[in-house]
């Protein structure tokens, strides 16, 4: 009996993104319920001992950062993303928070603050070329990654030790974004 009811709980749940409008999704999204499943779903980016004691972060409906739980051991973890196609958790170093900021607000990062960021559950299909391209074309390269850890913001000369092709082995290390400002190395984990 526990077994279906488990089984029809799943079953609903996945159902549910495919009969609710977006609005009741992002109401959805927006209930205090939601923020054990934004903290579970963080918490699969990372090692269990890091996401531990990482602090949780969430968007808000005016994409303003909220802090859902707070850490202790400077480890920042982000729930998947439901707009994308696949699972893409993360959970970043202060110097890889730093790093993404620059990246999503389009400045340079910092050059030498390393930082080490996790995406154990993988990554949303992306271009390997253009680090704002949002669906493939012939240009831009796109691949498919699995679950990796990245490093970010090394000096230019820490890059060239690893392959830097626009279509690389995504079963080995090799460099995403390679002579832009936001080249890191991926370095998968399976």
């Amino acid at each position: 009996m526990t077994r279906t009811l488990l089984l029809v709980a799943a079953l609903g749940a996945a159902l549910v993104p495919e009969l609710a409008s977006a609005k009741e999704k992002h109401a959805a999204a927006a209930a205090p319920a939601s923020d054990k499943s934004i903290i579970d779903s963080a918490m699969r980016a990372a090692p269990a001992k890091v996401s531990a004691g990482a602090k949780i972060v969430a968007f808000d409906d005016k994409g303003q950062m909220r802090t859902v739980r707070e850490g202790s051991n400077g480890f920042t973890c982000m729930a998947d993303n439901p707009e994308t196609p696949g699972p893409d958790p993360m959970c970043v170093d202060a110097a890889a928070m730093d790093w993404a900021g620059a990246w999503m607000s389009k400045k340079d990062p910092t050059a030498g603050k390393v930082g080490l960021a996790y995406m154990l559950e993988g990554g949303t299909d992306a271009s390997n070329t253009d680090p704002y391209a949002k669906a493939p074309t012939k240009e831009n390269h796109w691949i498919k990654t699995g679950p990796h850890v990245m490093v970010v913001g090394a000096e230019p000369a820490f890059y060239d030790q690893y392959p830097k092709s626009p279509d690389p082995d995504t079963s080995m290390p090799y460099v995403m974004w390679a002579g832009t400002p936001y080249q890191h190395l991926m370095v998968p984990t399976h």
